[in-house]
């Protein structure tokens, strides 16, 4: 069979028409199936998410906290392990009880995967806004009284709370919180437990789990909990009290 030579312009203007042509219409054809899926997907409730939820904003740069925190554990801790909790919390939340309900409420009343979730957004939440560039020092006002009043002086209630902190089993938290009255006292939770399931206002956590100190003080929990007090703003946790 002899081949089709094809010697005329205007032909190949024809050919590149309808090849253009075919093209444009493959291209609208997907967009209609996705935009239909998309609506589908819409109208199911099982793949819709609630937008209630959202980590707080950094009150600082995220290299602000260097050398205690390095910018890369705060850009891994807050921008990847704080958002997942916060992708996760507004799936499983979709269709219960808790799709409308404030954070707090959810961290109260739930259980499983929804407690799981909300409790460490609400506890990442308190520790990232704990922090501030050249912070440290001692508490002043109201609390620093509090603090020296029961447990003896700072220095002891430091030293009380990083060995509540060193001694949690695996990953969770080390809490100060206040009861109604005032009453201080320090607390240690597994996962992402929060003194306010137990009736507790909380003060200041310092979080164990080991994705938050782990690339900067490898498995030395124990340095970590010392150096945080360097970058504590006390102003803002002296506001919790």
């Amino acid at each position: 069979m002899t081949p089709l030579k094809i010697n005329n312009f205007s032909h190949m203007k024809t050919i590149y028409f309808y090849l253009l042509t075919g093209l444009l219409a493959l291209g609208v054809i997907s967009c209609n199936s996705s935009n239909a899926r998309n609506n589908d997907n819409n109208n199911n409730p099982q793949s819709s998410t609630t937008t209630n939820f959202e980590k707080v904003a950094l009150p600082y740069e995220t290299d602000a906290l260097e050398p205690v925190i390095s910018q890369q554990t705060v850009e891994l801790h807050y921008g990847k392990h704080h958002q997942a909790y916060v992708d996760n919390l507004k799936k499983l939340v979709v269709g219960t009880k808790f799709e409308d309900a404030d954070l707090e409420t959810v961290v109260k009343e739930s259980d499983g995967a929804i407690f799981n979730n909300a409790g460490q957004i609400l506890n990442h939440n308190l520790y990232f806004t704990s922090f501030k560039k050249d912070g440290g020092g001692e508490p002043t006002g109201r609390l620093g009284e509090a603090i020296t009043e029961q447990f003896g002086s700072f220095e002891k209630f430091k030293e009380e709370f990083n060995a509540e902190g060193g001694a949690v089993f695996g990953s969770g938290w080390v809490w100060l919180a206040k009861d109604d009255s005032g009453k201080l006292s320090i607390h240690q939770e597994s996962g992402g437990g929060n003194p306010i399931t137990r009736g507790l206002t909380p003060i200041l956590g310092f979080d164990v789990w080991e994705h938050s100190y782990y690339l900067d003080y490898q498995n030395r929990r124990g340095d970590h909990l010392k150096e945080i007090w360097k970058i504590i703003d006390w102003e803002t946790v002296g506001q919790r009290y």
